[in-house]
């Protein structure tokens, strides 16, 4: 199973739900070959495969470039573009864990039988997460877009960042023309001149700032930089796949301990494995807002996740007020202090 990478297409249907999110024809076709088989429970680590979401080039890939043993089981990594997806995936019953901002949980959250579970946090870099406007773009302040055309990733932090910004102006979704893309898609229109401005994070940040892109605002200030750790309830309450969830949680605190300490080394690697330019990589690590610290869950992460839920139910993103305590569940906290 390793190597492969799953879109939107390959995961959804049919059907709409909450903030335009296709789950009511959800289907597990493509990740037949990841999900146990008759409700298959592992009698011990040896015969479990341990099923793990991986962004391209992200940390959970690099277990043996950070000199971490193989574990006692089989992993099964599959690749996706976003956490929104992997929460989805999980609630299909293929996955076991997977990492994601604090917005796709609250999106999912209402589902009948949700199955995420968040059981760690991983306090992160917020300023590659940003408002680019165009090469001779006059806007100097946030307040300078009403009106313009607002490229946005929906469900995501970009989505979030946007709500906040409009807020702070005085502005309302209506005072502007917000484009839901893909990133892919997103950098395609905002190349073209199709958009005026974007929200958008990552190493394509820094692609679309060589080609003349200017940062108008970051998103310090705006991002709490608590990044979640899920898995699945079900495999949570298996007592044999708990036990390989634990393991796996503290070996994935050490690829942070290797990150930090050599940021041109992970540069490298994550170059190699992606074919992006390796200085990208590194200015997104000089530029951190802070290091990569994985950590149990807390009391102050809980209202993080409430404030951001609450800022979409305002918005009428989701059609009703979440209470975001039932996602949390501290049952692996002792292995991430």
């Amino acid at each position: 199973m390793a190597g492969i990478s799953l879109s939107r297409r390959d995961l959804m249907s049919g059907g709409l739900s909450i903030a335009g999110l296709s789950l009511a024809g959800l289907t597990t076709v493509n990740l037949a070959a990841c999900s146990p088989k008759g409700g298959d429970k592992a009698g011990s680590l040896a015969d479990l495969t341990l099923r793990v979401a991986t962004y391209r080039g992200n940390p959970e890939s690099f277990f043996s470039e950070a000199g971490i043993a193989d574990p006692p089981y089989k992993l099964a990594r599959t690749q996706f573009a976003g956490g929104n997806l992997i929460a989805e995936a999980i609630n299909a019953r293929a996955l076991d864990f997977g990492g994601m901002s604090e917005i796709p949980p609250i999106f999912v959250a209402a589902q009948p039988g949700n199955q995420v579970r968040i059981v760690g946090v991983l306090q992160g870099d917020v300023n590659n997460q940003v408002v680019l406007v165009p090469k001779g773009s006059s806007a100097r302040d946030f307040k300078d877009l009403k009106g313009k055309r607002i490229g946005y990733v929906k469900a995501t932090t970009s989505h979030y960042i946007l709500l906040r910004l409009l807020q702070e102006a005085g502005l309302a979704w209506s005072d502007i023309t917000p484009v839901a893309l893909s990133p892919q898609d997103g950098l395609a229109a905002f190349q073209s001149g199709a958009l005026d401005a974007w929200v958008i994070y990552g190493v394509i940040v820094y692609q679309a700032r060589e080609a003349g892109a200017r940062v108008l605002r970051t998103a310090l200030g705006i991002l709490s930089g608590n990044y979640l750790i899920t898995a699945a309830k079900e495999a949570l309450d298996d007592p044999v796949r708990f036990q390989a969830l634990g393991d796996y949680v503290g070996r994935y605190k050490r690829v942070f301990d290797w990150i930090n300490a050599d940021g041109e080394r992970w540069a490298l690697a994550r170059a190699k494995v992606t074919g992006v330019k390796a200085e990208y990589y590194a200015q997104e690590f000089r530029e951190k807002s802070s290091p990569s610290l994985l950590g149990p869950i807390s009391q102050a992460a809980i209202a993080s996740q409430q404030a951001v839920a609450d800022t979409f139910a305002a918005a009428k993103i989701i059609p009703a007020r979440v209470d975001v305590r039932p996602l949390w569940d501290d049952r692996l906290s002792s292995f991430l202090k």
